[in-house]
């Protein structure tokens, strides 16, 4: 029965195999069909209708979408203005149906961690679930499309954008951009990945700011988050505001066209980002709105946000022959093949009696709770001061971020509601609650700390209780968008607060609540417990709560790299080697004269309430060809008394090579529970290409050569072994490595 159980299977697999990529493929030929066949029927002035993206309020006129003068539209969040909007787009001449965008980022009504916050879970399957979620929530009022994820790396905290992202690592990035495409697809919505590329880099940390990448680090640190989000499926993308090498990305062909479209093999569209066109005359590179326009859509934005330059312009300059109309219509046949892939020609108008008002329901409080208990980030527990003993019978709450709804969402909240979120003061006092524990509440300060007249009530509070829970660092105000920082310290006089705080001897956990990596100075030796909590949305209060009092034991690691001082930035562990490796007796070595080199908390860094123990890590094959993977396993083990998850970690470097490469350079991850004593053995693999770089040329090369294997709980991975490649692999730009492609 069983063999014959199998071979029926086979046969099934064999007949999927051979139906239904011709299934796809005659499906694909009909949306090219139809694309054609309508843009045919289309005037030019209907053309480039498609091609204008007008934000809800001022200057949207609705008039200009029943007469074929917009394409699509954005921040629109109700059902009702949906409907409305979506009805007119029905009386066209065409009609042709709206994309409606908007910024989800981490969430429509339910709000979930903040994307780096999300990122410390190191869990691409919760990346996943929180777009998915976010998703359906603002499907359910008629939005189709959302400026999302953010693929932008960055390696300086002092960006305030960098909140939006997954930190410092081009692999980690990979992996949860892709998730995160994948469930904003799941929930209904279509992405637009922005913002391609380079915006992550800019000069001094500052937004908008310039940016000067090398080639080849484009090709492999900004650009592979990316092209992950582009093979799972990403429907269009976001040009950057920024000029990258001195050439806006908005007129950038080698990114939109050469490297997206070409290389890579990109049918979707893209946008710019909020009247990024416009902005080519700021730059310098534009003399008026026509040359803008011109430039823009030459280099390849099919889409003007809030520029209105396309549809003011563009008719003129084909009709004078500046611009081929042949390049209007591959822009518009772009934008209606994604209208049609997504269905939108075919699917039902939105109900306008649909409401947000049915958010947050259990099961997404459950997921964001479950969710932001994975982000939390243990830094040091000296002491062990957490979780809360059995012996503690009161609590001291200091600080004006436990009791602040809207900032514990953080920047670009979507659809949030303040009253929804459950804060961490609310957190801890129903955790409390539990096992008869007081709490007292002081705030100290006010949000932005410019006055510390609270600070006597607080001061008592401590003294009367048995440990200080302080929730301080940085308002949703302060991070985010525009939001760059030229001082990383905790703002206004917290820091005065925490001292004063230190003084009275008693246990402090300090809970920062913020979008990055904030300057600590001593405070990290006076306070002997640091949980980093990020934005952790709506249910933050009790996830908080759940890893204090010790009923899930911490588990995030950290994305980026902690700093010791804002001098050190960029700050990043995958950074080159230097010819004059830091010596403590050598001056004339790499190394600040009045700071450590070091960080304060390494990339991948993250502590637990338990312990793990890593043993008889093997490397399956020390000898590679192409086309194989480079497998390594190890044993894991809870040494403690706890359960617990592990997010076991595998570098790898290659130490001599045709040109300077990263001292690590993360390859694989995966995070594993385990209850006390109980040993798990792990497998890990890199694909072969995955062990190249490229040239400045996109050219990418897997060289003949040893690679040396780490593996760890942080960046600061023991070593395991050598692996040895055996031969040289030279990979055309946007080609695969193949064996056809040894190098001579």
């Amino acid at each position: 029965m069983r063999q014959f159980r199998f071979s029926v299977l086979v046969r099934v697999c064999l007949f999927l195999l051979l139906v239904f990529p011709t299934a796809a493929a005659t499906a694909q030929d009909d949306i090219e069909r139809r694309v054609n066949d309508l843009l045919a029927r289309m005037t030019l002035e209907e053309k480039i209708g498609q091609m204008n993206l007008i934000s809800h309020g001022l200057p949207l006129r609705w008039e200009d979408i029943a007469e074929g003068k917009v394409g699509a539209l954005l921040n629109f969040n109700n059902a009702q203005d949906v409907a409305r909007a979506q009805a007119l787009a029905r009386q066209s001449r065409l009609k042709i149906p709206l994309l409606f965008g908007l910024d989800v980022l981490h969430g429509f009504r339910t709000q979930f961690p903040l994307p780096l916050g999300e990122a410390a879970a190191f869990n691409p399957r919760l990346s996943r679930l929180a777009s998915e979620w976010g998703a359906r929530e603002a499907a359910h009022v008629g939005v189709n499309w959302t400026f999302a994820p953010m693929a932008d790396l960055s390696r300086d905290s002092r960006w305030g954008r960098i909140v939006e992202g997954f930190g410092e690592d081009p692999h980690l990035g990979s992996v949860l951009t892709a998730a995160r495409v994948e469930g904003f697809q799941a929930g209904g919505l279509a992405t637009a990945v922005k913002h391609f590329a380079g915006y992550g880099a800019p000069q001094g940390g500052r937004d908008y700011d310039t940016t000067y990448i090398p080639r080849a680090s484009m090709y492999d640190i900004y650009l592979p988050p990316f092209r992950a989000a582009l093979e799972a499926g990403a429907a269009s993308f976001m040009a950057a505001f920024n000029a990258l090498n001195g050439e806006p990305s908005t007129a950038n062909a080698w990114l939109l066209t050469d490297v997206l479209r070409h290389q890579w093999g990109f049918d979707g569209f893209v946008t710019s980002d909020w009247a990024g066109i416009h902005e080519l005359i700021g730059h310098g590179v534009a003399e008026d709105g026509a040359d803008a326009a011109r430039m823009a859509v030459m280099a390849g934005v099919d889409m003007d946000m809030m520029g209105r330059l396309y549809i003011q312009h563009l008719p003129e300059e084909v009709r004078a022959g500046r611009v081929p109309e042949s390049v209007i219509d591959e822009a518009v046949r772009r934008i209606l093949r994604t209208k049609m892939k997504l269905g939108l020609f075919d699917k039902p108008d939105i109900d306008p009696a649909h409401t947000d008002a049915e958010f947050p329901t259990p099961e997404a409080r459950r997921l964001a709770r479950e969710v932001a208990r994975e982000t939390l980030v243990l830094l040091q527990n000296r002491g062990d001061v957490l979780p809360v003993k059995p012996g503690i019978r009161s609590v001291a709450v200091v600080g004006p971020l436990a009791d602040a709804p809207r900032d514990q969402f953080g920047p670009h909240g979507a659809r949030a509601h303040p009253e929804d979120s459950v804060t961490i003061l609310e957190g801890i006092r129903r955790r409390a609650s539990q096992t008869g524990i007081d709490v007292r509440h002081a705030p100290a300060c006010d949000l932005f700390c410019r006055s510390t007249d609270q600070l006597p009530a607080a001061i008592a509070a401590a003294q009367a209780s048995d440990l200080v829970i302080a929730v301080f660092g940085e308002p949703g105000d302060l991070s985010g968008e525009a939001a760059s920082r030229a001082h990383m310290n905790l703002s206004g006089r917290q820091a005065e607060v925490l001292e004063a705080l230190a003084a009275t001897g008693k246990p402090i956990a300090l809970v920062i609540v913020g979008g990055r990596p904030l300057v600590l100075g001593n405070l990290a030796e006076k306070i002997p417990s640091i949980l980093m909590a990020w934005y952790p949305g709506t249910e933050g209060g009790p996830a908080v709560a759940d890893v204090l009092f010790g009923d899930v034991s911490p588990s995030g690691k950290l994305p980026v790299t902690w700093p010791r001082a804002t001098g050190q930035m960029p700050l990043y562990y995958n950074r080159l080697p230097t010819g004059r490796p830091t010596l403590a007796e050598n001056r004339f070595t790499l190394k600040y004269q009045d700071e450590e080199i070091t960080p304060l908390y390494p990339f991948g860094w993250g502590l637990s309430y338990t312990r793990f123990g890593y043993s008889e890590p093997a490397i399956a094959k020390p000898q590679l060809e192409a086309g194989e993977e480079l497998e390594v396993s190890v044993t894991v083990t809870n040494t403690g008394d706890r359960p617990g998850q592990e997010v076991v970690q595998l570098y790898t470097r290659d130490p001599v090579a045709s040109r300077s490469r990263p001292l690590q350079e993360l390859k694989a991850f995966e995070k594993v529970a385990l209850n006390p004593g109980e040993a798990k053995r792990l497998t890990l693999r890199i694909p072969f290409e995955d062990l190249g770089f490229h040239l400045d040329d996109g050219t990418h090369l897997v060289e003949a050569g040893a690679i040396q294997v780490f593996v760890g709980g942080n960046s600061l991975a023991e070593p395991v072994g050598e692996a040895r490649i055996m031969e040289t692999i030279r990979t055309p730009p946007g080609q695969r490595a193949s064996s056809s492609t040894i190098a001579q």
